[in-house]
């Protein structure tokens, strides 16, 4: 089953299915797990090589606004592969490849490859893109198998925090910080089941902008800073950048962290019980492990 992954999200459920022998192509940003990085790479993405949010942002607009696409296929490079299985998403225009560009290269192609549309803005609609993904792979026995120890875990946490009638601090998820974007889709579900309370974000909807006067009043105990595809070392850099500016000095007194985004909070594979977990660990200490390092950051 030859499979190209046009969302690093896709790539990763398919590792985690135990199905990389079918990967034959990635998107640019694939970066976990190792593996992927032998695979082809059949994207890059039109965005400005800079690592100003401002400026990110403001190209982000005028590429969405005048129509243009923020990623591009490598459609010889594709047809080169003869992939039976396309695997995209219908989540985000600004996040990866569209639906609509994976479809209309599809039918340039001989055979038509099978497309596999992912959309899931819960955990429970994450649940059910692995699930199909794993049908396009044969691979429900595997999927079966992942999705019970995800929500062994989920459940874990759970029962941790009601065993100890733990109290729910007030969280917030900074998916952007030029605007500031308050984390949407399953990210406030993150922190809820992680033990705190979203004092912005709503579950299942888009992320959206807040102006900085309201996040302040929303008055959030800790502060989660997981830009939208930073890395670790790139969000505690954004983090410490922020905890500079006079217009976060609201912050003072607070627990500020910086995520993983890339791992815990952008993509809706597998990892995201990982940032549940690693959330629960900010939140209730006591009760937990240590977060592992590779996660997450106090900055404050």
């Amino acid at each position: 089953m030859r499979t190209v992954s046009l969302l690093p999200a896709a790539t990763e459920i398919m590792a985690f299915l135990g199905a990389t022998d079918h990967l034959v192509g990635v998107t640019h940003e694939c970066d976990y797990p190792e593996i992927v990085v032998s695979r082809a790479r059949v994207t890059k993405s039109s965005l400005p090589h800079t690592t100003d949010p401002a400026e990110i942002d403001a190209a982000v607009r005028e590429l969405h606004g005048a129509g243009h696409a923020l990623y591009s296929m490598d459609e010889a490079r594709i047809r080169a592969l003869h992939p039976d299985v396309l695997l995209t998403q219908a989540l985000c225009d600004v996040c990866a490849i569209t639906e609509t560009d994976v479809r209309a290269l599809a039918a340039k192609l001989s055979p038509v490859p099978n497309i596999v549309t992912l959309g899931g803005t819960t955990l429970d609609g994450v649940y059910a893109d692995i699930q199909a993904v794993a049908q396009a792979m044969n691979a429900s026995d595997e999927a079966e198998e992942l999705l019970a120890g995800l929500h062994d875990r989920v459940k874990h946490v759970h029962d941790i925090l009601k065993a100890e009638k733990a109290p729910r601090p007030r969280a917030a998820l900074i998916e952007w910080t030029d605007p500031v974007y308050i984390a949407g889709h399953w990210g406030p579900e993150q922190i809820k089941r992680a033990g705190g309370f979203d004092v912005l974000g709503t579950a299942g909807m888009h992320s959206t902008t807040v102006p900085m006067e309201q996040l302040a009043q929303a008055d959030p105990q800790f502060v989660l800073f997981a830009p939208c595809g930073y890395s670790l070392a790139a969000s505690v850099a954004e983090a410490k950048r922020c905890l500079a500016l006079p217009q976060w000095s609201w912050l003072a007194g607070r627990q500020v962290w910086a995520l993983d985004a890339n791992g815990l909070v952008s993509r809706p594979g597998p990892r995201i019980v990982d940032g549940i977990e690693a959330m629960a660990r900010i939140f209730n200490p006591l009760l937990f492990t240590a977060i592992d390092a590779r996660h997450g950051e106090r900055v404050r």
